[in-house]
């Protein structure tokens, strides 16, 4: 057998049996790359179609929409909204959007615009006036417990240590290999 018969059936035996770390950093990096696909097909869905998400700190729309909640919501124009649905409208410059099922929809001043009054499933009253809207998100589904998950991605550490991992992994990908020829 010759130096180069040697050398190429070392070749074959490595592809067919191939190191476990790199099997494992062939996967991680197939599975990073997923996620990064998914991002952003998500993201120019989210643009595309106005979707966003909101979360849930407080219990008004329990049990449909515990705490702790993250809703998928689209913004969709004032003359769709009907008695029943899960909206989230904007109060004040001040104040947080507020989230509650629709009671009541009446014409507005314009004919884009609507009077919705709103009570949350947790409350025994509507919320104390209505409000004036031309546009509302409506809510399309909600996943539960999910909102501190989501809200710490948002922690300056948390994001360091992820743009950190993610810079590993993209030099161990590029990392230039050494050639065993044994």
């Amino acid at each position: 057998m010759t130096l180069t018969e040697t050398r190429a059936s070392l070749r074959e035996a490595r592809r067919k049996h191939p190191h476990p770390m790199r099997v494992i950093g062939d996967v991680l990096l197939w599975i990073a790359a997923a996620l990064g696909a998914l991002c952003l097909v998500l993201l120019v869905l989210a643009f595309t179609l106005n979707i966003s998400l909101i979360m849930f700190r407080t219990g008004s729309m329990s049990p449909t929409i515990p705490t702790g909640s993250v809703a998928i919501v689209q913004e969709v124009p004032a003359s769709e909204i009907e008695v029943g649905n899960v909206v989230t409208v904007d109060r004040g410059e001040d104040e947080l959007p507020v989230t509650h099922r629709v009671t009541s929809v009446e014409p507005g001043s314009s004919a884009d615009e609507c009077v919705i009054t709103m009570r949350g499933d947790a409350n025994e009253q509507d919320d104390p006036y209505p409000y004036t809207v031309t546009t509302v998100r409506s809510v399309m589904f909600s996943i539960p417990g999910i909102a501190t998950t989501l809200a710490s991605f948002g922690n300056p550490i948390v994001m360091g240590a992820m743009t950190l991992v993610a810079g590993a992994l993209v030099g161990w990908a590029f990392w230039p290999r050494e050639r065993r020829d044994e």
